[in-house]
């Protein structure tokens, strides 16, 4: 059995699309998956055993490029896939295994593309509540799963492998001693400052974790660097952080993430990265809820002081911060992350790890 799947944009997504390619394995020990995404995926797909290569998406995220999806599925005619599991909803994203003339086309009826699915599920989001649900229900016959209740428990949820040297090597690189208790901080958002908990609560909570033995490590993108630096600049005992947001790619991160103690984290890609990973993680959330997209491990505590989504880019506060990301205080934050560590980990604080 051979699988092509259509894969996700977003980092928090492909996190999730794992689940997917778990179930599948299970249920087909010998199924080839193989996984079409953005070239930027490759070092999340690399670190899912279940995938057995990654097909670089070429045509950017939006773009139609008709003649160049053509092309790309005629190219794949002899791969002879049996099955193609689509998993963004857009029209454009169903036409590669079109083109590629693959039997079997799997995926919910997104952009109303019948034809070129077919094998096509109608949604009922009530049904299914939660994204990682509606990529793991693509794995059985529709008529096997009508609700998320019908899904086999409990779900696979994504498991990232990361080898202890890679880990060890990628420290090395960036001179960061093992022997001090690593903490990270992932203090972007995506949609900017109303989904970012205060850098200036960042820094009083990084004071709190350096006074328990603790060394800090920032992550991020090159957009985020300058929250990285502001935390810094606020913190006392700032000689015990180090801002890795922008100087990284991708895997090193990765690896760097796998060998921390825990992670703070705002709702962004690298939470579901660190919850791939199996760290005891708190997930600060404001305007947007955990609802659909939550962080999949049961080593996760989730601070919010608000109900419902709310589709904000920019808080009222003047750094653009969310009143409701304000509220929640850095003793709470530490509060939270103690209890974590007490609950998954051999010692009850930082200093005794």
């Amino acid at each position: 059995m051979k699988t092509l799947i259509i894969g996700p944009s977003w980092v928090g997504d492909m996190m999730m699309s794992q689940s997917l390619y778990r179930t599948l394995k299970v249920r087909c020990p010998e199924i080839e998956i193989d996984v079409m995404a953005p070239a930027w995926c490759r070092p999340l797909l690399n670190k899912m055993p279940e995938v057995n290569q990654t097909i670089a998406m070429p045509i950017g995220h939006g773009e139609l490029a008709l003649k160049q999806r053509y092309q790309l599925g005629k190219s794949l005619r002899d791969q002879h896939y049996d099955q193609a599991i689509v998993l963004p909803n857009s029209l454009k994203s169903a036409l590669i295994p079109f083109f590629a003339g693959i039997a079997k086309r799997t995926g919910w009826k997104g952009e109303m593309r019948y034809g070129l699915l077919n094998d096509i599920r109608s949604l009922n989001k009530q049904a299914f509540p939660l994204m990682v649900e509606r990529y793991i229900a693509l794995a059985y016959p529709k008529k096997d799963i009508k609700r998320a209740c019908d899904l086999p428990q409990p779900l696979l949820y994504p498991k990232l492998s990361v080898e202890l040297s890679d880990i060890l090597v990628t420290q090395q690189a960036f001179n960061i001693s093992n022997q001090m208790p690593l903490i990270g901080f992932c203090p972007g958002a995506e949609f900017g400052p109303a989904k970012r908990w205060p850098d200036y609560h960042y820094a009083a909570l990084a004071d709190m974790l350096v006074q328990q033995g603790a060394k800090i490590v920032i992550f991020g993108s090159e957009k985020d660097k300058q929250v990285g630096d502001a935390i810094i600049r606020q913190m006392t005992y700032s000689k015990s952080c180090i801002n890795l947001a922008g100087s990284t790619t991708l895997e090193q991160a990765v690896n760097l993430i796998a060998g921390c103690k825990a992670i703070i984290t705002n709702d962004s890609g690298l939470m579901h990265i660190a919850a791939a990973l199996n760290r005891p993680l708190v997930a600060l959330y404001g305007p947007s809820s955990p609802d659909f997209t939550p962080p999949l491990s049961d080593k996760v505590a989730i601070i919010r002081l608000i109900t419902g989504y709310h589709k904000i880019r920019r808080g009222d506060a003047q750094e653009g911060y969310h009143q409701s990301l304000i509220d929640i205080q850095p003793q709470q934050v530490f509060e939270s992350l103690m209890q974590l560590l007490a609950k998954f980990t051999e010692s009850s604080t930082i200093q005794e790890s």
